[in-house]
């Protein structure tokens, strides 16, 4: 978020100095910024499932972004059935590494739940929009974390009847992942299946 408004604020300055004849100079640095700025591929390359964090909080300024880029995340018939729990207490944090292994030493979990009683069921009757507008909303997060610096790892390897009875949630929460978020640990890398990708000419059928 601030590394849009710094880029609004510079274009805006760079637009005005031009129009009142000034060099060229600002517009050279403007244009330099501009292109620091990871663009969404970078970010989706970049990514990958971070499994050593350091001890370092996150800073709120970047959890606020991370947040908001999952309240904006589309949802079917905008039922905004999500719901998010950011664990940073002792207490919180000590739950999930009593119903998972696999914080590895994140200093803010976030859990991403559903409610089961309001979503959109689809044509057929077999599924309903609560898995998929979940997966957005943490999609939207994990890729958003990247922008500001913020490693992440997806993780699914627990109960999560017991996540929703440890933290009290209500019956209706169906729990979809946990996402522990921070930054790098020291020698912090993807794992090397990660670069293990599937060419297109396999995963994409044109009609």
């Amino acid at each position: 978020m601030k590394k849009v408004i710094r880029f609004l604020s510079i274009l805006s300055s760079a637009l005005l100095l031009s129009a009142c004849g000034s060099e060229n100079k600002p517009a050279m640095e403007t244009e330099k910024t501009v292109s620091e700025t990871p663009s969404f591929m970078d970010i989706v390359k970049d990514r990958y499932s971070c499994r050593r964090f350091d001890s370092t909080q996150v800073k709120k300024e970047h959890l606020d972004v991370i947040l908001e880029a999952g309240r904006l995340a589309p949802t079917a018939k905008n039922l905004q059935e999500q719901h998010v729990y950011v664990c940073q207490s002792k207490e919180s944090l000590a739950k999930i590494d009593s119903l998972t292994p696999c914080r590895y030493g994140a200093p803010t979990c976030l859990i991403v739940t559903w409610d089961a009683t309001n979503v959109f069921t689809y044509p057929g009757d077999k599924y309903n929009s609560g898995v998929e507008d979940a997966t957005i909303v943490a999609t939207h997060m994990m890729l958003a974390a990247k922008s500001v610096g913020v490693e992440s790892c997806w993780l699914n390897f627990f109960n999560p009847d017991e996540v929703r009875e440890s933290f009290n949630m209500s019956k209706n929460e169906v729990v979809l992942m946990i996402l522990p978020i921070g930054y790098a640990g020291e020698n912090a890398a993807p794992n090397q299946n990660h670069f293990n990708r599937k060419p297109l000419t396999e995963t994409v059928t044109y009609f």
